[in-house]
């Protein structure tokens, strides 16, 4: 059995962790998230030059490190030693970019790891098969739900690890009817995460129409939660750890 079959909704996952309290994508984000009570933890992951699944949300190293340019052009050697948590406060100087196997071995099975894959910029670099591997090391694939606003990456995880649960990502604009459109629905048909501002109450009706869950990002305004949780919106990714668990375990 999956832990997404097990966990209570709405499920409130930590957004980079708990990144309102601490440096995004880092092992302290992950851990407060977990202190906070939050059933999952969101994250980002990439490859480093010599091809190791990071954890870092930009394409660039400039605005959570104190590196400079493209995560793919430097070495995880280089990478490991970079300070990924003083941009934040420097009560976290010294954190560093976690490995994707770092935290996959840090926290016990009972917590939900909704992995992003972000190879947007060169999407044939490998990264899907990188990340299935380590998670079948890990014997992780009961914890892991994969996300990407790229479809060959759902299409790629599909292929490797059949029984995976993935999720397509929609943005807000222009393309959010068509990635939420029937055209698309089978690349993801149990699960879709919209922006959160792309989501009505006659949407989310809709798609339970259809057996797939809503999980909605990124929510950081407490009003807005709670409107989303009485449309019962099955997942809240947020920033906003302690607001969120606090709201939601008042409305269940």
């Amino acid at each position: 059995m999956h832990i997404l079959d097990t966990l209570e909704r709405p499920i409130i996952f930590a957004h980079r962790g708990a990144s309102k309290y601490a440096p995004e994508n880092t092992m302290a984000a992950f851990n407060l998230a977990v202190k906070h009570g939050i059933p999952a933890i969101e994250l980002d992951v990439m490859l480093t030059k010599d091809h190791f699944p990071i954890i870092i949300h930009d394409f660039l190293l400039d605005r959570t490190t104190n590196g400079t340019g493209r995560v793919d052009m430097h070495l995880l050697q280089l990478i490991k030693n970079l300070d990924a948590g003083s941009h934040f406060s420097p009560e976290f100087t010294g954190e560093k970019i976690p490995l994707l196997s770092q935290v996959l071995e840090a926290f016990p099975r009972n917590l939900l790891i909704n992995i992003e894959l972000k190879n947007y910029q060169n999407p044939e670099d490998g990264l899907v098969e990188s990340v299935v591997d380590i998670i079948r090391k890990h014997n992780m694939e009961s914890f892991i739900l994969f996300s990407s606003f790229l479809p060959r990456n759902l299409v790629k995880v599909s292929q490797l690890l059949p029984n995976a649960k993935v999720a397509l990502l929609c943005s807000q604009g222009i393309f959010s009817g068509l990635c939420r459109s029937k055209l698309y629905f089978h690349l993801s048909p149990e699960y879709i995460h919209p922006n959160e501002r792309s989501i009505s109450k006659k949407y989310i009706q809709n798609e339970h129409s259809h057996n797939r869950l809503v999980n909605a990002w990124t929510v950081n305004d407490a009003d807005r939660m709670r409107e989303l949780i009485s449309w019962d919106v099955d997942g809240i990714i947020t920033d906003d750890t302690l607001a969120a668990i606090r709201i939601a375990t008042k409305n269940t």
